[in-house]
């Protein structure tokens, strides 16, 4: 069959904004690969090379295949599907390479360039590139063709919420098979800045900077960093490259007067970002490379029972959100969807969200860290405990650190969620180690954030224990959580889920509690195709009941925050404070003061936040 006829590379869609933006490259070195692409399914997984496939029509990148969006709409199994495009490749210098990058594909992806093999990632959540740079002379038509390998019976790979069983049921949703985030193609030099890290340390005001530097680094070579407040120029620094990694510490000037200092540091309250211009210079002074990124003066912590923001006290008002949307699935429709998302967060007065089962688009951290939401970052399970399920979990869970660590936003890692795939926690040592030791390792990798060890119940290792209480009783909700030696009653006494709270010596766990996960009361006009934990009638009968819940939940001197369940209906489970479409089933306003709040004023867009990406 023909190939899609926009064969060449279009200018990127005033939709999206740049999918990385953390670093971020001018307009005209990329453009957006999204839109039609060649597109077959192959339901068994039968084809092992490109010359094999039966073509069959097309699809809509990056919206999944299980989606309407993309135009096919296939909700039934299959094991692999293929994706083809011709592109014409923009002109390049002897000195660029071209690169195609690909946000997310489910789950294993193998690409093909005119036939031959290039690149195979593993990971349904995490980003690669692909070198598609052509020699001196070569034709600059390609035929780029990309293999997702995502079995649906495979329950020892990370995959979320996504459904084993043909059809969603209970709180497992669709799947999610191949391109699901935006693939673009971008020209960079031969010697380029290939990746950044921020830290912040506010008790020495310094900020951390690391770069990798990909090519051959001339000894002559070096970084030219400049960091901003608004227009007020903070630093303005060159390093010498003597390898191809650089890691600095920059010591910034304390203003001393917390009014001053409040002025540079980043709370939900007054989301104050740093801007970065990161240069590579050659050594006569040329520009060789140039992006731009961002960071944050700003300290999360654990002391005690308390969670610590830049030092300081803070109560943790979550809400759970799977991020689904009609119609695309786990794909935003568009940028403005990622920010609404997160600006209706902060308008029914929540200060945060557990990003729930789901490696959230950089975009939409990039819109929590402008807009001031606190997010914390859980990765999706698997469902078996074997030697391979370790292996790709850690695998993934490391790519996941390395791409989302320097956003301010995220303020937690949660590597497992309810004993999910660790299922025999109190009886097998092994399961018990493995918790344990991806606690350590997240640690090592990130020493300046909480890990919520095992999200829910059966903490192990863990710097925050999270309780995940479905009680509709408010009264009993209030005598559990004012008991007397409360902790102690809820470690020994309480069995949420049927589960222990903690295993091991309770009397060691004097962490932070948050009650991660209450409510989940449905509303919905449907009551036989959608679930919930408990249902409400009418919209009177879901405001006395939340109103009551919270209440109680407020009013709990144990509990560092909660975080309630969910933020939006996501297919069957219909226990949202808004519709699947983002329209509230009650005044914002009103679910506003469940939190204690009246509407908040809407953050304004001036220079201390950061240019617009």
């Amino acid at each position: 069959m023909p190939p899609p006829s926009n064969t060449t590379p279009h200018a990127a869609p005033p939709s999206r904004g740049y999918p990385r933006p953390l670093l971020r490259r001018a307009d005209e070195t990329w453009v957006s690969l999204d839109g039609p692409w060649e597109f077959a399914l192959d339901r068994t997984g039968q084809w092992r090379h490109p010359g094999e496939v039966e073509w069959q029509g097309s699809i809509e990148v990056p919206f999944a295949p299980e989606t309407e969006r993309s135009g096919i709409g296939e909700r039934g199994y299959f094991v692999a599907c293929w994706y083809r495009r011709h592109l014409i490749l923009p002109a390049a210098s002897p000195h660029e390479r071209l690169f195609v990058r690909f946000g997310a594909v489910d789950h294993g992806a193998t690409v093909w360039i005119d036939g031959a093999q290039v690149a195979a990632h593993e990971g349904g959540y995490t980003p690669f590139s692909v070198d598609v740079t052509r020699a001196d002379g070569a034709d600059n038509s390609i035929e780029l063709v990309v293999r997702a390998v995502d079995d649906p019976h495979d329950l020892a790979r990370p995959r979320g919420k996504q459904d084993w069983q043909e059809h969603p049921h209970s709180i497992w949703y669709q799947r999610t098979t191949g391109i699901w985030q935006t693939v673009w193609l971008e020209r960079v030099p031969d010697v380029h800045i290939a990746h950044l890290r921020w830290t912040s340390n506010l008790y020495r005001w310094e900020i951390g900077f690391s770069t990798l530097i990909a090519g051959l680094v001339p000894p002559t070579f070096s970084v030219r960093l400049r960091l901003y407040s608004g227009d007020r120029v903070l630093v303005d620094d060159r390093y010498q490259c003597t390898h191809n990694d650089l890691h600095r510490r920059i010591p910034l000037s304390d203003p001393g007067i917390d009014d001053a200092r409040n002025e540079l540091l980043w709370c939900p309250d007054s989301p104050n970002l740093l801007s970065a211009e990161i240069e590579l210079v050659d050594g006569q002074g040329q520009v060789v490379d140039d992006v731009r990124s961002y960071t944050a003066l700003r300290t999360i912590a654990v002391h005690r029972d308390q969670i610590l923001l830049n030092g300081r006290p803070i109560r943790l008002r979550l809400i759970l959100d799977q991020g689904y949307w009609p119609d695309t699935g786990l794909t935003a429709p568009d940028d403005a969807a990622l920010r609404r998302d997160v600006e209706l967060v902060l308008a029914m007065g929540f200060n945060g969200v557990r990003k729930h089962q789901k490696i959230e688009d950089p975009r939409y951290l990039y819109w929590a860290d402008r807009l001031g939401l606190l997010v914390w970052e859980e990765m999706p399970s698997a469902y078996r405990f074997t030697g391979r399920s370790v292996q790709a979990l850690i695998h993934e869970w490391i790519q996941v650190l390395a791409r989302d660590s320097s956003h301010p936003c995220i303020v937690a890692w949660v590597p497992f969620n309810e004993s999910w795939g660790v299922p025999n926690l109190p009886d097998n040592p092994s399961e018990r180690h493995y918790v344990t030791a991806l606690y350590h390792l997240t640690r090592t990798l990130d020493p300046n954030r909480p890990v919520v060890g095992n999200d829910g119940w059966e903490s192990v290792a863990t710097d925050i224990i999270g309780i995940h209480d479905y009680e509709v009783d408010p009264e009993r909700m209030l005598a559990r959580y004012q008991a007397p030696n409360v902790r102690n009653n809820l470690y020994e006494r309480e069995r949420f889920g049927g589960r222990e709270l903690v295993l091991g010596d309770f009397q060691s766990f004097d962490h932070p509690v948050v009650l991660s996960e209450f409510g989940g009361i449905a509303f919905s006009d449907d009551r036989h195709k959608t679930w919930g934990y408990s249902r409400s009638n009418d919209a009177s009968e879901l405001e006395r009941r939340l109103h009551a819940l919270f209440t109680v939940v407020r009013a709990q001197d144990i509990l560092a925050g909660y975080c309630y369940t969910q933020f939006a209906d996501t297919y069957q489970e219909a226990n949202g404070l808004l519709y699947a479409d983002r329209t509230p089933k009650l005044p914002l306003e009103r679910i506003a003061a469940l939190n204690g709040l009246g509407p908040p004023t809407p953050h304004d867009d001036h220079g201390h936040q950061g240019q617009e990406v």
